[in-house]
C-alpha cells in the first residue's frame, strides 16, 4: 500500500467522527429562554460530579493559598487515595515521582488538560522494571493558570477508557473573562539547607474580548528549579557493593527549566455555541545532578562532565479545535480534534545491565511521539417512563505513532564476550489505533435515587476488543445522608514499547528471573505483540454526610481486582549459547494473572466557627499486591492523612496551617530472581509528618501576596539508592535501599506575589 493511501485510510475514522458530529447536531440556535434552561442543566451536571463516587476537586483558591514549588502534583497528592511514586518499585529514577491513585501506579493514571488527554510521558523509553525518566504530565500547565483540578478515582474513571484504571486527573485552565484582564505572578522559594535546590517561577496571563463574538487568552510561564547538590546523599547511601560501586551515592532531586506558552481564540458564531482554537508549546529541560539509574558509577566520566547541564529536553506542541454547542434547553454537544506532538531529545543511554540508563556518549538522540485524538459526544436531557434522565453518547478515535531511533540495543551496547550479537531486528517505529464508542445515562429516580449505568467499547488495533461496563449509584437517605456505590471494568492497553517485539533490553544475569547469584546465565527482555490489555474490576461503597451549616464527612471502601498486569516475564521463550559457553535466555513482557488493591478513604470538612474551616482526609491501604507472588504493586505509605486549617481573619487576610502524615513505607519483598530480600534492601521508612504554614494578604483587588514555610520542623529524608541493589555472589545476599528511594526536602521558605488588572 502506498504511503498516501495508508494515510487516507488512517484518516477515514476521523472523517467519520466529524460527519457523525455534524449529523448529530440539530440545526439552529437556541433562544435566550433555552440558555436559561440550559444553565439549570449545567448546574445539574455539577451536582452529578458531587454524587459520583471517588471524586475530588481542587480549586484555584486552594492552589493560591498553597503555591507549589515544582508542579501541581504536590497539591494533587493531598487528595484522598493519591500519592506520589516512581513508575515502579525498583526505586530507579526515584526522585522523578508521579501521581499514583490507589496504588495502581502512575501508568494507570490518565492526565487530561481541559478534558483532552496528555501523552507526552509515552515518548520516554520504558525500562525493564517499568521505569521512565520523566516527571510525568502534570507539569505542562503552570499552577497560576489553573481554574480547578478534578480527580476521579475508581469506577467513575472507567468512562475515560485506556489508561484510566487507577483514575483521572483533569486540569482545567482559567476561562476567558468578559472584560480585558491580565496578571503577572512571581513565585520563589529559599530552602534552609544549601544543598537543596530552589525554585523561581514567573507566569503571565492576558485575556478578554476582541469583539462581541470573539475572545482570546494568552498565557506564558518560565520556571527554574535549581536541583539538589550532586553530593546531597553522600553518607546516607546503602552499601554499594564490592565491584566498582564503593564510594558512590545516589542522586538527589533533578533540576529543570520549564518554558510554556499557550493561546486560545474563542469564537461564538451564534448564541449557545463556542468554537475554540487552541495552541500550546512547552519545553522542559533538566538540570543534571548525577542520576544514572542503576549503579551510579561514573566509569566514563560523563556524569561529572554533565553536572549542571541539560541531558534531556522534552518539547511538546498541542493544537486543538473544540466545539461546545447548546442546541436547545435539553441538548448539548462537545467535539474536539487534538494533535499532540512530543520530541524527547536526550543524551544516548545504555540498554544493557549495569549500563542501562548510563550515558553511552555525549551524542543526543530523538524519540518522537505523535497523538491524534478525535472526540465527539452528545448529552441530552430525557424523560422516559416518567424518569428524568441525562444521557450521553460519544465516539472517539486515537492514533499514536512512536518513532525511536535511540533505543536500539545493538547500537547502544556493542556485543562483547557476555553479550553476543543481538539476534533481534530492532523496530524503531510503532503505532496503534483505538476506536471507541461510549454511552452513559444518569437516571434521577424520584427524589432520592441517582442511577448511572455506562458502557464503553474500545477496539485496539493491536490488542483487539475491550468492553468497559460501569454502574454508579447514589441514594439520599435524607437531606444530609447519602450512600454511594459503584462498580466498573477498566483497562489499559500495553504501551508501544511493551508491544514492540523488536524492542530489546539485556542483562548479564543480575536482572534475570530465576537466577540465584551473579554470573548466572544472562538474558534478553523483548517486547511482546501478543500481550493482552491490563484490566481491573473496580468496586467501591461509601457513605456521605452533609449538613446545611457546611459540616461534611464521608467514608469509602474500595476494592480493585487487577487482571493481566504486564511485567517482565519469568519463563524463557528461547535460549542460545554465547562465546563463553553460557546460556542466554530470552524473556518477554508477560501478563500476570491476578493482583488486588483495596483500602479505605475518608474526609471531614468542618466550619467550626465564623471564618474557620478544618478539612481532613485520609487513605488507608489494606493491600496492594501481586496475588501470585505477594509483591507490592507500588511503594506507597500504609496510610496517609492530609489536614488543613484555614482562618479568614479579615476579608483581605487569611492564614493556613497544613499537615500531612505518612504511614510506614515498605519497598519490594523479592529480588530480581524471586528470592526474599535481606539486609538493607528490606529497610522501611517509619511514619513521619510534614507541617506547613502560610498567609495571604490581598492588598487590593489588583495585588495579592502569599508567603509561608513548608516542612516547618525540617523533617528530611535522604535517598539511599535503588530499592534493590546487586547480588553479591551468594543466594539472598542483596544490598539495596528498601523504601529509601527518594529525597524529602527540608524546611523551605516561599513567597508569591500576583499583580492583576
Amino acid at each position: 500500500m502506498s504511503a498516501s493511501k495508508a494515510q487516507d485510510r488512517a484518516l477515514q475514522p476521523l472523517g467519520l467522527l466529524i460527519a457523525l458530529c455534524l449529523v448529530a447536531s440539530p440545526a439552529g440556535a437556541q433562544s435566550s429562554d433555552g440558555i436559561a434552561q440550559l444553565d439549570r442543566v449545567v448546574v445539574k451536571a455539577e451536582q452529578e460530579l458531587k454524587q459520583t463516587p471517588g471524586a475530588s476537586t481542587i480549586t484555584a483558591e486552594d492552589i493560591q493559598k498553597s503555591p507549589t514549588a515544582t508542579d501541581v502534583s504536590e497539591i494533587i497528592r493531598t487528595m484522598p487515595g493519591v500519592n506520589l511514586t516512581g513508575n515502579s518499585s525498583s526505586g530507579q529514577r526515584g526522585n522523578n515521582r508521579q501521581i499514583d491513585i490507589r496504588g495502581m501506579s502512575p501508568e494507570n493514571t490518565l492526565i487530561l488538560i481541559d478534558g483532552k488527554p496528555v501523552s507526552s510521558r509515552g515518548s520516554v523509553r520504558f525500562g525493564w522494571r517499568g521505569e521512565r525518566d520523566t516527571r510525568g504530565d502534570t507539569n505542562w500547565v503552570p499552577p497560576e493558570q489553573i481554574e480547578r483540578i478534578e480527580v476521579l478515582r475508581g469506577p467513575a474513571a472507567a468512562r475515560y477508557g485506556n489508561g484510566a484504571a487507577g483514575g483521572v486527573v483533569n486540569i482545567i485552565t482559567k476561562p476567558i473573562a468578559d472584560k480585558l484582564t491580565g496578571s503577572v505572578t512571581v513565585y520563589g522559594n529559599l530552602p534552609e539547607h544549601s544543598d537543596e535546590g530552589s525554585t523561581a517561577r514567573t507566569t503571565f496571563s492576558l485575556a478578554g474580548p476582541i469583539s462581541d463574538t470573539l475572545g482570546f487568552r494568552l498565557n506564558g510561564s518560565a520556571a527554574n528549579f535549581q536541583g539538589d547538590a550532586y553530593d546531597i546523599n553522600e553518607g546516607h547511601e546503602s552499601y554499594r557493593g564490592p565491584i566498582g560501586n564503593v564510594g558512590t551515592f545516589p542522586a538527589g532531586r533533578e533540576g529543570f527549566k520549564n518554558r510554556d506558552i499557550s493561546g486560545v481564540l474563542s469564537w461564538k458564531p451564534v448564541a449557545g455555541h463556542t468554537i475554540d482554537f487552541e495552541a500550546s508549546y512547552g519545553r522542559q529541560g533538566n538540570i543534571y545532578v548525577g542520576d544514572t539509574q542503576n549503579t551510579n558509577r561514573d566509569k566514563t566520566g560523563y556524569v561529572l562532565a554533565n553536572l549542571g547541564g541539560e541531558t534531556n529536553r522534552i518539547y511538546r506542541q498541542a493544537y486543538s479545535i473544540t466545539h461546545n454547542g447548546d442546541w436547545n434547553a435539553d441538548t448539548h454537544t462537545l467535539s474536539y480534534l487534538q494533535y499532540e506532538q512530543t520530541r524527547n531529545t536526550r543524551t544516548l543511554e545504555g540498554l544493557a545491565g549495569g549500563t542501562e540508563g548510563m550515558f553511552a556518549g555525549q551524542e543526543f538522540g530523538d524519540i518522537n511521539l505523535r497523538t491524534l485524538t478525535a472526540h465527539t459526544e452528545l448529552s441530552r436531557r430525557l424523560n422516559w417512563g416518567g424518569i428524568d434522565q441525562m444521557g450521553t453518547f460519544g465516539l472517539e478515535w486515537v492514533r499514536q505513532d512512536l518513532e525511536d531511533y535511540s533505543s536500539d540495543l545493538a547500537s547502544r551496547n556493542l556485543p562483547n564476550a557476555k553479550m553476543p550479537t543481538v539476534p533481534f531486528a530492532y523496530s524503531p517505529k510503532a503505532h496503534a489505533n483505538i476506536y471507541s464508542v461510549f454511552a452513559e445515562d444518569n437516571l434521577y429516580i424520584g427524589d432520592r435515587w441517582t442511577v448511572t449505568p455506562g458502557l464503553r467499547f474500545d477496539h485496539h488495533s493491536l490488542q483487539g476488543n475491550n468492553w468497559s461496563p460501569a454502574l454508579n449509584l447514589a441514594y439520599m437517605i435524607n437531606e444530609q445522608w447519602t450512600v454511594k456505590a459503584g462498580i466498573a471494568r477498566a483497562y489499559k492497553a500495553p504501551n508501544l514499547y511493551q508491544s514492540n517485539s523488536g524492542y530489546a533490553l539485556y542483562s548479564d544475569g543480575n536482572g534475570c528471573w530465576g537466577n540465584t547469584k551473579s554470573g548466572d546465565p544472562a538474558c534478553f527482555l523483548l517486547g511482546n505483540s501478543d500481550l493482552k490489555a491490563e484490566t481491573s474490576i473496580n468496586k467501591e461503597l461509601g457513605i456521605e454526610f452533609r449538613s446545611p451549616d457546611g459540616l461534611g464527612a464521608s467514608l469509602t471502601y474500595f476494592h480493585n481486582d487487577y487482571r493481566d498486569k504486564i511485567e517482565a516475564g519469568r519463563t524463557p521463550i528461547a535460549s542460545f549459547t554465547n562465546s563463553l559457553g553460557k546460556s542466554t535466555g530470552v524473556f518477554q513482557w508477560e501478563n500476570i494473572p491476578r493482583a488486588v488493591v483495596q483500602g479505605i478513604e475518608g474526609n471531614l470538612t468542618w466550619p467550626f466557627a465564623r471564618g474557620w474551616l478544618w478539612s481532613t482526609n485520609f487513605t488507608y491501604m489494606i493491600e496492594s499486591k501481586n496475588k501470585e507472588t505477594g509483591e507490592h504493586l507500588s511503594t506507597i505509605p500504609e496510610y496517609t492523612i492530609n489536614s488543613t486549617l484555614d482562618w479568614q481573619v479579615t476579608p483581605a487576610w487569611s492564614l493556613r496551617a497544613k499537615a500531612t502524615v505518612y504511614g510506614e513505607q515498605e519497598g519490594p519483598k523479592y529480588d530480581y530472581y524471586g528470592q526474599p530480600l535481606t539486609g538493607s534492601a528490606t529497610d522501611k521508612i517509619p511514619p513521619y509528618a510534614l507541617f506547613g504554614l502560610s498567609t495571604q494578604y490581598k492588598v487590593n483587588k489588583h495585588f495579592r501576596v502569599t508567603a509561608g514555610v513548608d516542612n516547618v520542623f525540617d523533617k528530611r529524608i535522604f535517598r539511599r539508592g535503588n530499592a534493590i541493589g546487586v547480588n553479591l555472589g551468594t543466594p539472598n545476599a542483596i544490598y539495596g535501599a528498601g523504601a529509601y528511594t527518594y529525597n524529602q526536602p527540608g524546611r523551605t521558605f516561599f513567597m508569591e506575589v500576583t499583580s492583576s488588572f
